[in-house]
């Protein structure tokens, strides 16, 4: 096994260099002021003990097909201008949820910059609060 990967890595030694690249720059850009992700499991424990507040960054149709009770819906292309509305939970927990986990990345470097301290993502977003069996509230 070690045998082939070595061989592997000799004869294709580009693919080898560029995965390295990727993996590199993805590592630099997560570490780069980037917020915790969070287990569903953890998001809960969180929201229970610390009263973290949840914002949904999914527009607003989909946020009104089910979201995590409590919710506040602030659109990820609205962020910005929405900040006012989260200025009393400054220095509470704040967990950004989105659809798959992909997007949060970037509204939680815009909260960060605004001076929000406790920022994290809901890893696998709303997609994998489901899949956990997590409820979700209508409307």
């Amino acid at each position: 096994m070690m045998n082939q990967l070595i061989e592997f890595s000799i004869n294709h030694w580009q693919m080898v260099a560029v995965f390295f690249a990727i993996l590199a720059t993805l590592l630099f850009v997560e570490s780069q002021g980037g917020a915790k992700g969070l287990a569903p499991s953890a998001a809960t424990n969180l929201m229970n003990t610390e009263d973290a507040v949840v914002v949904d960054i999914r527009p607003e149709k989909e946020f009104s097909t089910g979201h995590i009770t409590g919710a506040l819906n602030i659109p990820a292309t609205k962020m910005k201008d929405n900040l006012n509305r989260l200025e009393k939970h400054k220095d509470a927990p704040i967990i950004i949820v989105c659809k798959s986990g992909v997007t949060s990345g970037a509204s939680a470097k815009d909260l960060k910059k605004a001076g929000f301290t406790k920022v994290y993502k809901l890893q696998g977003g709303i997609a994998e609060w489901q899949s956990s069996n997590l409820p979700l509230v209508k409307g």
